[in-house]
C-alpha cells in the first residue's frame, strides 16, 4: 500500500507496549481489540492502526 504515516507508527507501538498481550496475528480480532483499548473515531484509522499491530506481531513471530 504504500509507506505508512508516522502517527501510526508512534500509535501502533505505544498501543503493542501498553497491551501486549491482548493482541494477535489476526487482523480483525485486532480492529475488535483496538476499538476496545483506543478512541479512535475514523474506521480507515482503526484499520490502519490494526494492520500496523498485526504486521509487528506477525514479524516478532518469525524471528
Amino acid at each position: 500500500m504504500g509507506i505508512k504515516p508516522t502517527y501510526i507508527k508512534a500509535l501502533s507501538q505505544e498501543l503493542l507496549s501498553k497491551n501486549t498481550g491482548k493482541f494477535t496475528n489476526d487482523f480483525d480480532g485486532n480492529k475488535v481489540v483496538v476499538d476496545e483499548v483506543a478512541v479512535i473515531d475514523s474506521k480507515r484509522v482503526r484499520n490502519r492502526v490494526a494492520g500496523a499491530i498485526t504486521r509487528k506481531v506477525n514479524r516478532k513471530k518469525v524471528i
